[in-house]
């Protein structure tokens, strides 16, 4: 694995990284508003990405190296990425920040953990995501350049900005420090790398299985759109700021992949 791989996968955890540092910067706690827009602007991200790097280069492998219909890996890997989201969602114990109950299996664990336990679940497919586009690209798959690999993981950063803010916002409006409230925003997204090297190691081992891999990505960061972001970026009296949020994000995502990749 080489250093620009290595570069590439930390960038998301970058970006999550300065996102939680607002907690120092800004005062008062997130409004409403914002937090439907940046909502948006993550589910259009993820929702680009998980077409045109994920779902379109998984069809596009299998055309030229899979017997059969081309669709039929992209259609599996697709459906058990999101079988795998919900399992997850089923069996951990989490909270999302406007909720206030915890889903998943019952459990004694604080508020705070459970709040970074919801962001940290949906960081799993992000990461994904990018170790099985820079897998293909250590495979030297054609299909796959470094500036596309550069532009999901930008993309992703991107989005992990808001996301940093809003795990670590609300942790301080409920009486947790600074530090702490940063410390929690950034561990949330410590996962995505570790997702991506476990991902880089696992297409390593069986790179006929990329076209079920890629896919299986894309489910999994759908999931997350459909079951968590959407839901909370309509909340309130501001539902058509996170259309709007979405759209812009959908758009970036789109602009990056197609002028990079």
């Amino acid at each position: 694995m080489n250093i620009n791989v290595i570069i590439g996968i930390m960038i998301p955890f970058i970006g999550t990284t300065l996102g939680a540092m607002m907690v120092f910067f800004l005062k008062n706690e997130m409004k409403e508003r914002v937090g439907n827009a940046l909502s948006g602007f993550a589910s259009g991200v993820m929702v680009a990405a998980s077409v045109w790097s994920l779902l379109i280069p998984a069809i596009e492998m299998a055309e030229e190296s899979v017997k059969g219909p081309a669709f039929l890996p992209a259609a599996i890997g697709f459906l058990a990425g999101m079988a795998f989201l919900l399992l997850l969602d089923t069996l951990i114990p989490h909270l999302h920040v406007k909720d206030d109950e915890p889903e998943g299996m019952k459990s004694s664990l604080k508020k705070q953990t459970m709040l970074v336990l919801a962001v940290t679940l949906h960081n799993i497919p992000e990461g994904m995501a990018v170790g099985v586009v820079f897998a293909g690209l250590i495979a030297q798959n054609e299909l796959i350049s470094m500036s596309g690999a550069i532009a999901l993981a930008l993309g992703i950063a991107i989005q992990n900005f808001p996301e940093g803010a809003i795990i670590s916002m609300p942790l301080k409006s409920t009486g947790v420090s600074k530090k702490r409230a940063f410390s929690y925003g950034m561990l949330s997204g410590i996962v995505e790398p570790i997702a991506s090297f476990v991902t880089i190691l696992l297409a390593g081992i069986m790179t006929p299985i990329l076209p079920f891999l890629l896919a299986f990505s894309a489910g999994a960061m759908i999931y997350v759109v459909v079951e968590e972001l959407i839901p909370e970026s309509q909340t309130g009296k501001h539902s058509n700021i996170g259309t709007i949020g979405f759209a812009l994000g959908f758009v970036l995502m789109m602009i990056l992949d197609v002028a990079l990749g």
